[in-house]
């Protein structure tokens, strides 16, 4: 079985060497101590989110906490390129599916965005309260998968803002059911942003599709069936990991 996965912050780990002692506390410390019963001498993994990994061994146990020695540290190269998802808010869990399978599969950057044809809106506390949810359904999948980097939730982007990630993107995909042009066996940039745009229920509009193009991104279709807003995104980042990270 994988050694299990905690969050500590970057001053924790800042300094520390092979050897050196921390003491895992808070929640993540209660939850290894009390919710996993984490014995003496396991092994654990730390992580700051930011790239840093440590394996460090259980020397003993407290109330709520986990007294660790650290074995060994490394730090993850920053991804480049760079994959980021924007994705339409949808009805019900469907985005907070996307994005929990989306970041298993390594996205980025995970950006919601309230299109023409979004039946949920985003307005005020509830905007805010969606938001927060999204971050937390990003960190829980972060710690499944065992990844250093959290992915990075945006603020949610409207029209204008989403042609602006496309301008600046190395790369921008819009999936389309119509469009010709397959997903698979295109060649991706070896640096920047790569963004994949996917729609709600009600596909991307015409309107947006137009703009989208204008604006540089290249309509694709990941394979003969039409998938739901909550399964295109993670197909297509399975899609181009196999042509980028997984080889």
């Amino acid at each position: 079985m994988s050694a299990p996965l905690f969050f500590v912050s970057a001053d924790q780990l800042a300094g520390s060497s092979p050897g050196s002692e921390l003491i895992l506390d808070g929640p993540e410390g209660h939850h290894g101590a009390t919710v996993k019963r984490i014995g003496d001498g396991e092994q654990v993994l730390l992580t700051d989110g930011l790239g840093h990994r440590a394996e460090a061994v259980v020397d003993s146990i407290g109330v709520g906490l986990l007294r660790l020695r650290l074995t060994a540290i490394s730090q993850d190269r920053p991804p480049n390129p760079r994959f980021v998802l924007i994705q339409a808010l949808a009805k019900g869990d469907r985005g907070e599916q996307a994005i929990e399978a989306a970041t298993e599969l390594g996205v980025d950057e995970v950006v919601p965005w309230q299109a023409a044809r979004s039946i949920v809106i985003w307005r005020g506390e509830r905007a805010l309260r969606s938001l927060r949810k999204w971050e937390s359904v990003v960190l829980a999948a972060t710690k499944q998968s065992r990844r250093t980097r959290v992915p990075l939730v945006s603020e949610p982007a409207d029209h204008q803002a989403v042609l602006a990630r496309i301008e600046a993107a190395a790369l921008a995909f819009v999936l389309h059911e119509e469009a010709q042009q397959p997903l698979a066996g295109l060649d991706l940039p070896s640096s920047g942003d790569v963004v994949l745009i996917v729609g709600p229920e009600g596909g991307v509009a015409p309107s947006e599709l137009s703009a989208f193009v204008a604006a540089g991104a290249v309509p694709v279709r990941l394979g003969p069936n039409v998938l739901r807003s909550s399964s295109a995104g993670p197909a297509a980042l399975a899609v181009i990991s196999a042509a980028d990270r997984w080889r």
